[in-house]
């Protein structure tokens, strides 16, 4: 029973985390002075995002931020990519991306280890939406954008991600 109830304050806490992301998005802004950009979009739920990234002179993601519209689930994880990815090199972004969908699909992260396991311990609320698999697309949209931006297409703002 002790453990069930644990449980329980978890969920309640995870809950907690993504409504307040949802309802009080981080960085949910236009970034006027972005290198790169990338718009993604869910049509089966009406969920759109646009990431905005500026790199820095060594290469690394100054600074992050989205715009955007959908539910609680894809608000929070554009917010929380905005504040996970800031400082970290491209390819320890799209690493912490890939690590996140494994736990949108699977409610759980083996391959997480290193820096990729701290950014997924603030990531772990999402973990939820692995029981509702028609959710596992809100939680990585914005997490396909940041791919898309990431790449050549999102130096010119023509990045397009969707979850088709």
């Amino acid at each position: 029973m002790a453990s069930e109830a644990a449980f329980d304050e978890l969920r309640d806490l995870y809950q907690e985390v993504i409504l307040d992301h949802g309802r009080h998005p981080r960085n949910h802004r236009r970034l006027d002075d972005a290198d790169r950009s990338a718009k993604g979009d869910n049509p089966m739920c009406g969920d759109r995002v646009e990431v905005f990234l500026r790199l820095a002179p060594d290469g690394r993601i100054a600074e992050a931020s989205f715009d955007g519209r959908g539910c609680a689930i894809s608000q929070a994880s554009a917010s929380l990519m905005t504040e996970l990815v800031a400082g970290r090199t491209p390819a320890e972004a799209s690493s912490i991306g890939a690590a996140l969908r494994i736990l949108a699909r699977t409610g759980s992260c083996p391959v997480c280890e290193g820096e990729t396991r701290a950014a997924m311990e603030r990531l772990a609320p999402l973990g939820g939406v692995s029981e509702y698999p028609s959710r596992v697309k809100c939680a990585t949209l914005a997490w396909h954008a940041l791919d898309a931006a990431l790449t050549e297409d999102g130096l010119a703002g023509e990045g397009r991600a969707s979850t088709e």
